[in-house]
């Protein structure tokens, strides 16, 4: 059974000479003619000059790199094309999910307490959109940015991933009958969601300008920042209070529809954050130079920050005591899980000596399961036989 989320596997450690620095705009229509000019040779080279065109795995960059995009092999990176074919095997459609149980429970006026209820409105509240996030920062941001085609494959899933999830929480919206404008506008109007929000928006815009090209140290720094508040702390932080609330809410029986599905969506974001994570560390072994003193106390402040922020949240979803949790039960959990996140990037623990108070959650993540944990349907979760379901 895998440990609170899956441990990283080593990153490729292919030690060759880094090429000079090219901006990073891959899919500018330049660069596009560039590299399909390069996989396609012209009639009039001779067979030498177009071998020698040919991709060498020990030339290929995560970022700036200079060989051609186009062309998925040779393999550098074999981790991340692992972890596409394991994101492939855990397909899953949120309509597989039978929400009868759910919709009865809701409309119940003796079946949840108005807390259990004001859990799952701010749950959908924040997640609605912020999967959407997640997908424009992919599509519109790191994508873009990133030369290393095995690592695009992912990136592609990815985005599909996100998709799914959010259509996920719209179809918990949808089949609770609940107000749609309340969950999908909670992003503007309740506080503590735009809060996060906020924090997120700056690094991701910041490298979704048409302008942005990676290529000198401080811009690359920009483009690794964003990777690290991306994988680390939105999907690796800011998600965990929301999920073990509703996964608490299902291990008593109660919204089992809607905790299946978070279960699936944690187990996915749980491999987007580790692919972002063994990315931030690749991008590091072949760019030392970004990897400052200066730097690391900025992305430790950040980390302060996004705890804070994660922590209002929590207080704000439980003001009162519920599901055998509490808000202040969060702390700790939430600098636990901080100091995962700056030990895998390689910074120090930030809170020395938390534990993880809710080790239950691990189950949720564990990919080998061979049953719903909340036994709602039996459902062929994974394609190609990849797990045998009861």
């Amino acid at each position: 059974m895998l440990d609170w989320d899956e441990d990283l596997k080593s990153t490729d450690t292919h030690a060759a000479k880094p090429l000079a620095a090219t901006p990073s705009a891959a899919l500018s229509a330049t660069a596009t003619h560039a590299a399909t000019s390069a996989s396609m040779p012209s009639p009039q080279l001779s067979g030498e000059a177009t071998t020698a065109r040919r991709v060498k795995a020990a030339d290929k960059r995560i970022i700036n790199g200079q060989t051609d995009v186009n062309q998925l092999v040779p393999f550098k990176y074999k981790w991340a094309w692992e972890k596409y074919l394991a994101t492939c095997a855990n397909h899953w459609m949120p309509q597989e999910v039978n929400m009868s149980r759910d919709i009865a429970l809701w409309k119940d006026p003796n079946g949840l307490t108005e807390d259990e209820r004001r859990i799952i409105k701010r749950n959908l509240g924040f997640f609605v959109t912020a999967d959407s996030l997640a997908a424009n920062n992919i599509v519109l941001g790191t994508y873009r940015h990133i030369t290393a085609p095995e690592c695009r494959q992912f990136l592609l899933r990815q985005a599909f991933e996100e998709a799914i999830h959010t259509h996920a929480y719209q179809y918990i919206v949808e089949s609770l009958g609940l107000d749609e404008s309340e969950i999908f506008n909670a992003y503007n109007e309740v506080q503590s969601i735009r809060d996060k929000d906020e924090f997120l928006i700056p690094f991701i815009e910041a490298i979704m300008k048409p302008e942005f090209v990676t290529g000198t140290t401080e811009a690359d720094q920009t483009l690794l920042k964003s990777l690290i508040v991306f994988a680390c702390l939105m999907e690796g932080l800011f998600f965990y209070v929301g999920f073990t609330q509703i996964l608490a809410m299902g291990r008593q029986n109660k919204m089992t529809g809607a905790a299946e599905q978070y279960q699936y969506i944690l187990r996915d974001e749980s491999m987007h954050c580790n692919f972002g994570i063994d990315l931030i560390n690749q991008i590091k072994l072949e760019n030392p130079q970004l990897w400052t003193a200066e730097f690391k106390a900025e992305i430790k402040a950040l980390f302060l920050k996004a705890v804070e922020l994660e922590y209002r949240y929590a207080e704000d979803t439980m003001p009162r005591g519920v599901l055998g949790l509490n808000a202040s039960m969060f702390k700790g959990y939430l600098r636990f899980i901080a100091n995962r996140r700056a030990v895998q990037i390689g910074l120090d623990p930030l809170f020395p000596n938390e534990e993880n108070p809710f080790p239950w959650m691990s189950e949720m993540i564990d990919l080998k399961k061979e049953r719903n944990f909340f036994e709602t349907r039996v459902i062929e979760y994974q394609s190609g036989g990849a797990l045998s379901w009861d």
